[in-house]
C-alpha cells in the first residue's frame, strides 16, 4: 500500500468528521429524548396526583350512601365539579352505570368492558396515562367502600392537549437548537480539521523530502500546541541531520583526500623503482625508505579513522578511577626525543592523589595528542607546561605552549575532523587534522570538558577538566622535564 493510499484511507480530517458526526448524532438524540421524557414524566406524575385525589374524593363522597342509586349518585355528583374532566362514570358493584357525564342516557348499562373499572370493583385503585404525541390521556379508578364492602366504583378520564402542545413546543425548540448548534459545530470542526491536517500535510511533505536525502526543508511553526512542538522538534532534528550530512560528506571527501596522498606517493615511488633498470643501491634504499614513511603515515591515519569510528559507534572503554599524573609523565617521557629534536622544554606540574573516572587509553590519548601538538607547533627554544591540579570538584589538565598560536577565526573549528589551521604547515609536520577531533570526542565520552584559549604574548593553552572521583586526596608536586619511562604504552 502506497503512502498516498494510506493517506486517502486513513485521512485525519475524515476521521475527525466521522467522530464529530457520531458525537452530534448521539448528542442530538439525547438532547431531543431525555428532556422530552423528563417533561412527560413530570406531567404524568402531576396528573396522577391530581386525578387520583379527585377520584378518591368522589369515592369518599359516595361511600356515605347506604346504597348506590341513580338519584342518590346524581345528587352527590352534582355537588362535585366534574366539568373539567373528559368523562366521569359511577357504577354499582355489579358494573351497571349509575352516572355518566358523557351520556347520561347510558345509565343502567354495564361498564365491565372498562378494565380499570373492573379492577376498581375488585377493590383496587388504578391510574394509567398514555401520551401519543398529541394528547395526555389519563384514566383513574377507585372503589366505593361502605362498611368495608365494595358497593361500586368511580372512573375518571381526562384528555390534556395543552400539556401535550407544550411538550411538542419544547421538542421543536430543542430540534431547532440542535440543528443550529450542529451546523455551527460542523463549520468549526471543518475549519479546525482543515487547519490541523494542513499542518500535518506540511510536516509529512517535509519528512518525505528528508527521506529523499534533502535536509534543507523546514516546517513553519505556528501556535503553541503539540503540532507546533512537533514541527519545532522536526526542524531541529532536520538541522542536525543536515549538519551531520555535511560533516559526513566533508569527512568522506577529506578522508579520501588524506588517504589518496600517501597512496599516490607510494605508487609513484614504487613505479619509479620498477621502471628503473639501473638504480643504484643508495637511491633504491632512499626510495624504499620514503615508501616506508608514507606507509607509516597511512597506517597512522587509518588507526585514527578507526578510533573515530569506534567512538562514533559508542563502544567506549571501561571508565575506572585512576591518577592522571603517571599517565602525563609517561606521555612526557615518550615525547622527550621529539622535544629535544625541536629544542622544546617540557615542564610538568602535578597534584598527587588526583583521581578521575576515565578510560586509561582515552586519558593517554588526550594528554599525548595535546602535548605532541604543543611540541610540533612550538618555536625553537620554546616551552611546554603540562599541569594537573584540582579546581573545586574537578580535576584540570592544562597544556600550555609558547608556539605559533591559533588565529581567533580558527579557534571554533580546531576540534572538527580534518580541519587544519595552517594546511601547509600541518602537512609538513605530518598532521592529518584528526588529532584534536579524537581528543575532543575522548574528553566528551569520559564526561569531561575541553576549551582552548590564546596565551600572551604568544602561544596556546588547552584546558581539559574531569569530575574528581570520590577517593581523591590531592597533594601538589612540581615536576621537571626528566620523567621516568612508562612500563607500558597504550596504542596511539
Amino acid at each position: 500500500m502506497t503512502q498516498e493510499q494510506i493517506k486517502t484511507k486513513y485521512s485525519v480530517q475524515g476521521t475527525f468528521l466521522v467522530i464529530f458526526f457520531l458525537f452530534i448524532a448521539v448528542s442530538t438524540v439525547l438532547l431531543n429524548t431525555f428532556p422530552v421524557i423528563s417533561s412527560r414524566d413530570v406531567v404524568i406524575s402531576s396528573k396522577q396526583r391530581a386525578l387520583m385525589n379527585q377520584t378518591n374524593v368522589m369515592s369518599a363522597s359516595l361511600s356515605g350512601l347506604e346504597r348506590l342509586s341513580v338519584e342518590g349518585v346524581k345528587q352527590v355528583m352534582d355537588l362535585i365539579d366534574t366539568g373539567e374532566y373528559h368523562r366521569v362514570i359511577v357504577s354499582d358493584r355489579n358494573g351497571a352505570v349509575l352516572y355518566d357525564t358523557e351520556d347520561p342516557r347510558q345509565s343502567g348499562n354495564s361498564v365491565l368492558s372498562i378494565p380499570q373499572l373492573r379492577r376498581a370493583l375488585a377493590g383496587e385503585s388504578v391510574f394509567t396515562c398514555v401520551y401519543d404525541g398529541e394528547t395526555f390521556r389519563s384514566e383513574s379508578t377507585a372503589p366505593v367502600m361502605s362498611y368495608g364492602n365494595v358497593i361500586g366504583g368511580v372512573y375518571v378520564s381526562d384528555d390534556d392537549t395543552d400539556q401535550a402542545a407544550l411538550i411538542r413546543s419544547i421538542q421543536a425548540r430543542l430540534r431547532t437548537a440542535s440543528i443550529v448548534t450542529g451546523g455551527l459545530s460542523l463549520v468549526v470542526i471543518v475549519w479546525f480539521t482543515a487547519r490541523l491536517t494542513r499542518r500535518l500535510r506540511e510536516l509529512a511533505k517535509a519528512m518525505r523530502t528528508v527521506r529523499e536525502g534533502d535536509y534543507s526543508g523546514r516546517v513553519p511553526v505556528r501556535g503553541q500546541d503539540e503540532v507546533a512542538e512537533l514541527s519545532a522538534v522536526f526542524n531541529e532534528m532536520n538541522g542536525r541531520l543536515q549538519s551531520t550530512e555535511e560533516l559526513r560528506r566533508r569527512f568522506v571527501s577529506d578522508a579520501s583526500h588524506e588517504l589518496r596522498t600517501p597512496l599516490a606517493s607510494i605508487r609513484l615511488l614504487s613505479d619509479s623503482v620498477v621502471q628503473s633498470e639501473e638504480m643504484d643501491p643508495e637511491t633504491m634504499r632512499e626510495f624504499v625508505t620514503d615508501i616506508g614513511t608514507e606507509a607509516e603515515r597511512l597506517q597512522r591515519l587509518t588507526e585514527k579513522l578507526m578510533r573515530l569510528t569506534r567512538m562514533d559507534s559508542g563502544s567506549a572503554d571501561e571508565r575506572v578511577p585512576l591518577d592522571p599524573a603517571p599517565v602525563a609523565q609517561r606521555c612526557a617521557h615518550l615525547l622527550t626525543p621529539l622535544a629535544q629534536e625541536k629544542r622544546v622544554t617540557i615542564t610538568t606540574e602535578s597534584t598527587k592523589g588526583l583521581l578521575v573516572k576515565a578510560a586509561e587509553d582515552d586519558l593517554f590519548q588526550i594528554i599525548f595528542n595535546l602535548t605532541e601538538n604543543a611540541i610540533k607547533y612550538n618555536v625553537t627554544d620554546g616551552r611546554v607546561l603540562l599541569r594537573l591540579y584540582a579546581d573545586g570538584s574537578r580535576a584540570v589538565l592544562s597544556v600550555e605552549d609558547t608556539g605559533i598560536g591559533i588565529p581567533e577565526a580558527d579557534v571554533e573549528h580546531v576540534f572538527e575532523r580534518f580541519y587544519r589551521v595552517d594546511k601547509a604547515r600541518s602537512r609538513e609536520f605530518g598532521g592529518s587534522g584528526l588529532g584534536l577531533s579524537i581528543v575532543h570526542d575522548a574528553v566528551l565520552s569520559n564526561g569531561g570538558e575541553i576549551s582552548v584559549e590564546p596565551v600572551k604574548p604568544q602561544g596556546t593553552r588547552f584546558t581539559v577538566s574531569f569530575p574528581l572521583a570520590e577517593e581523591t586526596n590531592s597533594e601538589f608536586e612540581k615536576g621537571d622535564p626528566h620523567v621516568r619511562p612508562a612500563s607500558s604504552t597504550p596504542d596511539i
